[in-house]
């Protein structure tokens, strides 16, 4: 009867931080404890053992819309606390981002692209072959409001933004149409009102 009740204690526990997910991870770097040994393993039968003992999995407060990310220079994952109420994404989610993590380790030093075919090949390798580049879980994104519209001198399309634009940026269209894609300053985008 104790193992019984012990039992049931640990149950309690779990159902608890599982509904209340909030404040389970308040704070940013809060770890997954059991994800970061599943993502460990995973790693380790697909020959990554040295980058699987570096890895880490932690559950990050400040994400919004975004799932997960993948941090291949830290050795990290970082996911979303929204996650927990969707069990079955939170697993498709970490292997998302381990592909991330397992096509950077085989690539080497080389660059590849976020979701290229070395992505594509890991993905395949970790179960989820049909994986997609974004999620559709139902995550609220919170309106800002756009403070700052942007101006193509050439095709007179608007661009709001949030923020000031800080660098040169010109219109990708009007690039793409009139200079092969590549930065024109003819087509620099103008601020035309706050």
């Amino acid at each position: 009867m104790p193992l019984l009740r012990q039992l049931e204690f640990a149950f309690q526990i779990v159902a608890a931080s599982v509904r209340d997910a909030s404040r389970f991870t308040q704070r940013s770097g809060y770890r997954a404890v059991y994800l970061q040994e599943t993502a460990r393993e995973l790693l380790r039968a697909h020959g990554a053992t040295r980058i699987a003992r570096e890895l880490r999995v932690e559950w990050n407060s400040r994400f919004k819309t975004a799932a997960g990310r993948a941090d291949y220079r830290q050795r990290l994952i970082s996911l979303n606390p929204r996650l927990l109420v969707y069990p079955a994404e939170m697993d498709r989610t970490l292997r998302h981002e381990l592909a991330h993590i397992l096509a950077q380790f085989r690539a080497g030093r080389r660059r590849i692209v976020a979701h290229g075919n070395e992505w594509r090949l890991a993905c395949r390798d970790l179960g989820i072959a049909d994986e997609k580049r974004c999620h559709n879980l139902p995550f609220k994104v919170s309106e800002s409001a756009r403070r700052y519209v942007y101006k193509c001198p050439q095709c007179q399309r608007d661009f709001p933004r949030v923020r000031r634009i800080m660098r040169a940026v010109a219109c990708l269209a009007c690039c793409r149409a009139h200079n092969g894609g590549e930065f024109d300053a003819r087509f620099r985008l103008k601020l035309v009102r706050l």
